[in-house]
């Protein structure tokens, strides 16, 4: 005969003796596992007699509820002890000291222009570069300047001295140059982007000796100037993170587009704030055009056979409409109390997964 009273008091001991979760687990397996005592006398109750059956069942099933009340019991007291213990480890100490503050960051700049490269590569772009010393050939011939031009002038360009062959290097005016080159070296279909620093004898509060510049190249046949709107109308709602920017695009003169026009958005600039995609003000953001013939025939391009499109906006002046920058001057003042305020996280970096900014 089993005696069920001192079985009851044994498990209920083995309970309580139990310290933490797993031991309760074995306690709970060696009683009511299917290998358990209360399992096993469950199983003999098949094999007694209707009257046996009738005795011992009651004390067997209430047995096995005593014992699951008692582990019920005791999982609730250990559970609480666990998250007492987490509580205490993840506690926080208000009163110590704010942890310091990041040194460094990422300067709006450097942000802007990865976003900017981030929605183009979704486009289909690719990224091209070239040097920051230029000669007259792919700065301005190639791309249709007239000899006579302002901008061959040194009140606009810095130049090098000449050097012994009397010709005079430049720091690039824009990032165009790139685009002579890519068109140079590759035949089309080409779709590119050309990020960098320009230079320009030019200093006020929209306006730096050095500032950067993203520029737009695409070439293919039958390239026309639906196809230059929509991508830079998919850009500037892609990059002010907005679905209701309206753009309006004015006719303008380039050297190396025809036709040209300049691109505004629409903006209100009420309140002290420039709010982009609503108001009645209209904000002029880049240039554009379809690239001229005499540019592609001087890079070896069929005009007849090939066309295309191309665009070029500040990087810095786009930084300071997205982000509230009122001086492009300071951004390149390196104050540090500025850097602190307007700078970005590096692991900020713009995607598609996680958003531009």
């Amino acid at each position: 005969m089993v005696d069920f009273v001192a079985l009851q008091a044994d498990l209920t001991a083995q309970i309580e003796a139990a310290e933490d979760l797993a031991s309760l687990e074995a306690v709970r397996v060696a009683a009511l596992g299917k290998q358990g005592a209360i399992s096993t006398l469950l199983k003999t109750l098949g094999g007694l007699s209707p009257d046996e059956r009738r005795e011992q069942g009651p004390l067997i099933n209430g047995l096995r509820d005593a014992v699951q009340s008692a582990i019920a019991a005791r999982k609730t007291i250990l559970d609480e002890a666990v998250l007492a213990a987490r509580l205490r480890a993840e506690a926080v100490d208000l009163t110590l000291p704010a942890p310091p503050r990041r040194k460094g960051g990422v300067h709006p700049t450097m942000q802007v222009m990865d976003e900017m490269i981030a929605i183009f590569a979704e486009m289909g772009f690719r990224v091209a570069e070239g040097p920051d010393i230029e000669d007259d050939f792919h700065n301005f011939t190639a791309l249709n300047f007239p000899p006579k031009h302002p901008a061959r002038e040194t009140h606009d360009t810095f130049f090098f001295a000449p050097d012994e062959t009397g010709e005079r290097k430049l720091l690039r005016t824009h990032t165009s140059p790139v685009q002579v080159r890519t068109l140079m070296s590759q035949a089309p279909p080409i779709r590119i982007i050309s990020p960098g620093r320009t230079y320009r004898i030019d200093s006020d509060q929209t306006h730096t000796p050095m500032f950067h510049q993203i520029e737009g190249l695409v070439i293919d046949r039958e390239i026309h100037m639906g196809h230059l709107k929509w991508t830079l109308e998919t850009f500037v709602a892609r990059f002010f993170e907005t679905e209701g920017v309206t753009m309006r695009f004015r006719p303008h003169h380039f050297p190396f587009t025809e036709p040209s026009a300049e691109a505004d958005v629409q903006c209100d600039r009420s309140g002290g704030e420039m709010k982009i995609g609503q108001g009645s003000d209209w904000l002029e953001i880049l240039g554009c055009g379809m690239v001229h013939p005499n540019v592609l025939r001087s890079c070896g391009v069929d005009p007849d056979l090939y066309q295309g499109f191309a665009f070029g906006m500040g990087v810095d002046r786009l930084a300071m409409l997205k982000y509230g920058v009122p001086d492009l001057r300071d951004m390149f003042e390196s104050d540090v109390r500025w850097l602190s305020h307007y700078g970005f996280s590096a692991f900020a970096a713009p995607g598609q997964a996680h958003g531009l900014s």
